[in-house]
């Protein structure tokens, strides 16, 4: 199987338990990547995941920027793909069926149950970035653990989180 059938395979898997975006799956992400496959390290996983947060645009730049590390343009493209084709296909035949049932008793809770799915899938993201990044000590953890409690209990806007901890990459982690 050539890499770039890999990568969309990968991604395609990936993008169908991405509750919650492409950050949802970024630990499933990160063991795929360099653990299993080998085809990225700990310290470029956690940089090419920077590079995409710090870029405009939606969360899935991070599947593309780690696509083209791995095989250029042709493993962006399919990484891409991989991310968007399959869950936007699982999304479109939902919606039909929640249209569907939307009178039922049932479908209430079980859209509900998704929540707290999809914010353990997000705090798991933060923590596998901090153990990957862990030769800067507890200092990555303190990090997430702060910048989660701040985005949860504050009106503050997530994207002072993400400075705030780009600054202190920047003056104490380099």
């Amino acid at each position: 199987m050539t890499i770039i059938l890999q990568i969309l395979l990968t991604f395609s898997i990936l993008s169908l338990v991405a509750v919650g975006g492409a950050n949802a799956v970024l630990p499933e992400m990160h063991r795929q990547l360099v653990e299993l496959h080998g085809w990225l390290d700990d310290v470029t996983f956690s940089q090419l995941y920077a590079l995409a947060q710090a870029a405009p645009g939606p969360n899935i730049l991070v599947a593309s920027v780690m696509g083209w590390r791995i095989a250029g343009a042709g493993g962006m493209a399919a990484a891409t793909l991989g991310m968007l084709v399959p869950a936007a296909v699982l999304a479109w035949g939902m919606a039909g069926l929640t249209q569907r049932l939307r009178g039922s008793a049932w479908l209430k809770p079980a859209q509900g149950g998704l929540v707290p799915v999809a914010i353990g899938l997000i705090l798991a993201a933060g923590v596998t970035m901090a153990q990957a990044s862990y030769t800067h000590g507890v200092m990555p953890l303190v990090v997430v653990a702060a910048s989660t409690l701040l985005v949860w209990r504050t009106d503050y806007n997530p994207l002072w989180m993400l400075a705030g901890g780009g600054l202190l990459g920047a003056f104490f982690l380099t």
